[in-house]
């Protein structure tokens, strides 16, 4: 059995502890950028296999939007944080009150461009600040790259690193509210991917094992 198939559910409530208080820091840092209340809670932690992965984004054909960083320093890593593309147009139109922001066009706007690199920028960065802070463990984010590719081929980097200790990923699940656009709820996950070395080393550190 591979070190994250090891995972129990204090581990995983642990995780979903160190989302929710990331997602808190990250709803402050979104509520100052769109000037009025947004809420973020992280209702799951799950570990999926690589397959379920694929399934959860619409399969390995699906367009998606994501933004991935390197963890760089003594626990390295990867992480995705994943959008469907209309859940991306919505955070778009939320932010900068294009309303005709889509990826239907030909040519995407610059400004939709840097309001999705800068909000995965500021989620990402926040959960991991929130990791690193929990397990007083250096974790720097490197640069956030934005994609916008088929699932298969925006993950597989990050699947097939870790797929040589196991075929299995961490998905933190995260929902956000516009407390003045009640109605729409927008949904996205985060992909974490430790690398082999350092899932005990973080785990360890939070008094787990």
């Amino acid at each position: 059995m591979s070190f994250i198939e090891k995972l129990t559910s204090y581990q995983l409530d642990i995780l979903k502890e160190i989302g929710n208080i990331g997602s808190g820091n990250a709803a402050t840092s979104l509520s100052k950028l769109l000037k009025r209340k947004i809420d973020m809670k992280v209702p799951s932690v799950r570990v999926l296999s690589f397959d379920e992965t694929m399934e959860i984004v619409g399969g390995p054909d699906e367009t998606i939007v994501s933004v991935f960083l390197r963890i760089n320093g003594d626990a390295p890593g990867s992480m995705f944080f994943v959008l469907s593309p209309a859940q991306a147009e919505q955070f778009v139109h939320q932010i900068s009150g294009d309303k005709d922001f889509s990826f239907d066009q030909p040519l995407l706007t610059e400004m939709g461009l840097s309001i999705l690199h800068e909000v995965g920028n500021i989620l990402a960065g926040t959960y991991l600040s929130s990791l690193s802070d929990f397990t007083q463990i250096n974790m720097q984010p490197s640069v956030p790259e934005l994609n916008i590719d088929m699932a298969g081929a925006i993950l597989s980097q990050g699947l097939m690193e870790l797929s040589r200790e196991s075929d299995y990923a961490i998905i933190i699940d995260t929902t956000f509210n516009d407390y003045e656009e009640t109605s729409k709820q927008i949904e996205g996950h985060f992909f974490l991917l430790p690398d082999p070395e350092s899932f005990d080393k973080i785990f360890a550190s939070l008094g787990a094992f």
